[in-house]
């Protein structure tokens, strides 16, 4: 009898190079997505945030390309998932964080003016 996984909702934020043609980009994000399935994942939901610039430079980058993915998963494949986007060239930043659950839309409060 086999023991039946246990998964959680993920939210991971990623960060593409923004010096990537489109290809690429998408290439690279394929390659994110096929990572989560490869590990017994599952992608719930994409946001395409789009080109941003940063608060300061990475490795002499100012800009990348944010998304924000929706994933199922067990918790023991988030430290293999570590280690392979660590190795991913195309990959600026990164991180994950358990979810309650998925944001359908992505709303943000404007900034107060001072």
């Amino acid at each position: 009898m086999a023991i039946k996984e246990k998964k959680h909702l993920y939210e991971g934020m990623y960060i593409i190079s923004a010096t990537l043609s489109e290809d690429a980009r998408q290439k690279a994000l394929d390659r994110i997505v096929s990572d989560i399935a490869e590990k017994n994942g599952e992608v719930v939901k994409i946001h395409d945030m789009g080109r941003k610039k940063f608060a300061y430079s990475i490795n002499g980058r100012r800009e990348g390309y944010y998304y924000l993915i929706y994933f199922e998963a067990p918790t023991q494949v988030i430290d293999e998932l570590w280690h392979q986007y660590h190795l991913n060239e195309d990959l600026i930043r990164f991180v994950h964080v358990r979810a309650n659950a998925v944001m359908e839309t992505l709303e943000f409060k404007p900034l107060e003016q001072v």
